[in-house]
């Protein structure tokens, strides 16, 4: 309640009513016998006293609502500036403005209270009976209105209940998640130090975490500048990065070893390949002498383009060395990943002429077990597509249909003087692709329709 504009005789109406309320249980009770038995005022009669006592009575009563609700007050403020501290939702300011209103309330009541108060003087000895008797019905009235408004008060703190348990909830959690935040730059620090000690550079590291200095100096500052939501959130982030920090420094030893076996592994690969590159001449000139020139006028480049991939791929594993000297982790492990796909690259070209003449040379000996093996794969799918139907689904027989017709026209290919077996090859692998696509698009339609 606003203490600012209350008079003397207000502040010694409270003070009196304080001081009464705080009297030991015998003493309030040996108080009316010593006014009884003293010689200091005069009495007037029994309705008069009688008057008197009533009046004391609802004094009394009225100094214990009006501190009641003035406690209650204060608790109320204490949970309504936690919430503001921690939530500006929507919610928490209509409540911060209906508690407001509330205190306005408990002013003009308060007030009502102390104007009753200070109005009559029940220590006078010529208090006549009539004035006591106004006394009671003002008190009372202050008092039964103090009541009213301490009600409405407590319903409404019952109605805080959930937005005070969320605010409750981030500052138990504010304290623990700063410290962590601290810790957690500290064992960040520590693992750099290590990390130098060993003899290798962090720099990157040390620029991120240096990064967040100015973030730990806010979180010194105390959510009372920054707003406790946003230390909160700052206090995780901070957190979250300095274990990154922590986790990366630690890895580096183990970073810095696997790159110099990756080096090793690689630069060993391209010695390989190289060796392996020159034997693809042998394999060419023999698909040249026995097949016709469909069956390898594509691999005609690949002597000289395997040869110019572990090329590039030496000349990033010399890069990716330098790289590695400098400690540049980010730099190396690129360039060895550049390096690797180009060896993966001419790994599969040099395999491929091989390949081709194994291929080649399985169906000029034997073409029946491949066009076997696709006929096989079409009746399959046809026995699928007219399952549980009297007739197939034009959707499925057609492109089944045409992979007949395809086939056939495949086998046709070897029945000239010079056969091109490789394009047979890549018929009947076409002609495979397409009944698989087929067969999975059955399998989907009919599990969409049991479920």
């Amino acid at each position: 309640m606003p203490r600012a504009h209350r008079s003397p005789r207000v502040s010694t109406a409270i003070r009196d009513t304080l001081t009464l309320l705080s009297l030991p249980l015998v003493a309030a009770l040996v108080l009316p016998a010593a006014f009884a038995g003293g010689g200091t005022r005069r009495w007037f009669g029994g309705r008069a006293e009688s008057q008197r006592a009533e009046a004391q009575a609802a004094k009394d009563a009225a100094a214990a609502a009006f501190y009641e609700l003035d406690t209650a007050q204060r608790d109320l403020r204490i949970s309504i500036e936690t919430i503001a501290a921690v939530d500006d939702s929507p919610a928490a300011r209509r409540a911060a403005a209906d508690f407001e209103a509330l205190s306005h309330r408990i002013d003009e009541a308060s007030h009502r209270y102390i104007n009753a108060v200070d109005a009559h003087d029940l220590d006078r000895d010529d208090l006549e009976a009539s004035a006591a008797a106004r006394a009671r019905t003002e008190l009372t009235q202050a008092k039964d209105e103090l009541g009213r408004v301490k009600q409405d008060l407590d319903r409404f703190a019952d109605g805080l209940g959930p937005l005070l348990g969320k605010a409750e909830t981030q500052l138990a959690r504010l304290a623990p998640a700063v410290e962590r935040a601290r810790q957690s730059l500290l064992a960040a620090s520590n693992a750099l130090d290590a990390v130098r000690g060993s003899g290798l550079k962090a720099d990157d590291l040390a620029a991120r975490l240096a990064a967040l200095a100015p973030e730990l100096t806010k979180l010194n500052q105390g959510a009372g500048q920054h707003g406790v939501p946003q230390t909160l959130e700052r206090a995780e982030r901070v957190a979250r990065e300095a274990e990154a920090i922590r986790a990366e420094a630690e890895r580096l030893p183990e970073r810095a070893a696997e790159i110099d076996r990756r080096l090793v592994s690689l630069r060993t690969r391209a010695q390989a390949l190289t060796t392996r590159a020159d034997q693809v001449e042998p394999v060419l000139s023999e698909l040249r002498r026995r097949f016709t020139v469909a069956c390898w006028e594509d691999l005609q480049r690949v002597p000289e383009q395997a040869a110019e991939s572990v090329r590039q791929a030496e000349l990033k594993l010399t890069e990716a060395q330098t790289a590695r000297q400098a400690q540049r982790w980010p730099d190396a492990t690129a360039l060895l990943s550049t390096a690797r796909a180009l060896l993966n690259s001419t790994d599969e070209a040099v395999s491929a002429a091989g390949d081709r003449l194994r291929r080649l040379n399985a169906v000029q000996k034997d073409p029946q077990q491949e066009i076997e093996r696709t006929r096989f794969a079409i009746r399959d799918a046809q026995r699928l597509a007219m399952a549980g139907r009297n007739t197939p689904d034009p959707r499925h027989a057609r492109p089944l249909d045409d992979s007949v017709g395809r086939l056939e026209r495949a086998i046709a290919i070897l029945d000239g003087r010079h056969p091109d077996y490789w394009h047979f090859l890549t018929e009947t692998e076409a002609v495979r692709q397409t009944v698989a696509r087929v067969v999975a698009q059955i399998r989907e339609e009919r599990g969409a329709t049991a479920h």
